[in-house]
C-alpha cells in the first residue's frame, strides 16, 4: 500500500468526510480489518497518459483493501490483461500492489473514490466525488481518450463536461465527442459478474481498446 499518486493535486484527503455513509463503512472496516487501505483510493498510472480508464468505485476486497485501483480481486484481471496486451503495462501483473507494475500511456481513475455499500453509490456520493474526477482529468495534459467502465462513470464524465446526458446515451462501444475535444468511449464494466455472465467478453473489451488506439493514432499531428 502507498500514498503515492501520479496526480497528488487531484486526490481526496485520506480522511475525507464528504459522504457520511461511506465514512461509516470505512470506520467499520477499519475496526475489522485495520491492515486494509480503508480510505479514498488514489489514481494509478502515467501522469502523461493519453488514455484514462474510469471505473465505478473501489471493491471491498480489491482496491479498498490494497489501495490500488482494480487490484486485489477479480475485477482487475481482464483490465490489466488487456492493458498488457496493448502495451500499457511495464512488469508482470500479479493482482497485488507488491508486483511493482507501472503504466505507460494510461491511467486508472474511479468515479467514486471510496467503497460504497453493495458497490452502489448514491447520487449525492457520486456528485461529491465528481470534483476529484474533474481535477484528475484537468491534470492530464496529454489525455485524448477517456474509457468509461459502466454507466455511472459515463454519466459522471458527461455531466462534468457540460454536455447533455440525453444527447450521449451509454452504449457499449459508443463514442462521444466531448466539448473539450477529447473522446469518451463506453464499455461495460469488467466486473466479475459481467464477465461471468458473458455480458462483457474479452473480444468486446479488446474492441474498445482497438477503438481507442485507432482514434489516438488518427488524432496525432
Amino acid at each position: 500500500m502507498s500514498d503515492h499518486s501520479p496526480l497528488p493535486n487531484a486526490e481526496a484527503p485520506k480522511g475525507c468526510r464528504k459522504c457520511p455513509r461511506l465514512v461509516s463503512l470505512r470506520k467499520s472496516l477499519c475496526k475489522d480489518h485495520p491492515e486494509w487501505w480503508n480510505a479514498p483510493v488514489p489514481a494509478f498510472g502515467d501522469p502523461d497518459a493519453w488514455l484514462a480508464i474510469v471505473g465505478l468505485a473501489p471493491g471491498k476486497e480489491g482496491a479498498n483493501r490494497t489501495g490500488r485501483p482494480f487490484t486485489g480481486d477479480a475485477s482487475g484481471e481482464m483490465l490489466f490483461a488487456t492493458l498488457a496486451k496493448y502495451g500499457f503495462v511495464d512488469g508482470e501483473f500479479a493482482n497485488d500492489p507488491a508486483d511493482g507494475i507501472t503504466l505507460n500511456g494510461a491511467i486508472i481513475l474511479n468515479a467514486v473514490k471510496c467503497l460504497p455499500p453493495e458497490n452502489k453509490p448514491t447520487g449525492a456520493e457520486i456528485n461529491n466525488c465528481r470534483s476529484y474526477l474533474a481535477k484528475a482529468l484537468d491534470h492530464l495534459p496529454e489525455l485524448k481518450i477517456i474509457l468509461a467502465l459502466g454507466k455511472i462513470a459515463h454519466d459522471s464524465i458527461i455531466r462534468l463536461s457540460g454536455a447533455r446526458l440525453a444527447d450521449h446515451k451509454f452504449v457499449h462501444g459508443a463514442r462521444h465527442r466531448l466539448p473539450d475535444g477529447r473522446t469518451l468511449i463506453d464499455s461495460y464494466h469488467c466486473s466479475r459478474y459481467n464477465v461471468n455472465t458473458g455480458r462483457l467478453t474479452v473480444a468486446m473489451f479488446e474492441d474498445v481498446f482497438e477503438q481507442a488506439a485507432y482514434m489516438s493514432s488518427t488524432s496525432r499531428p
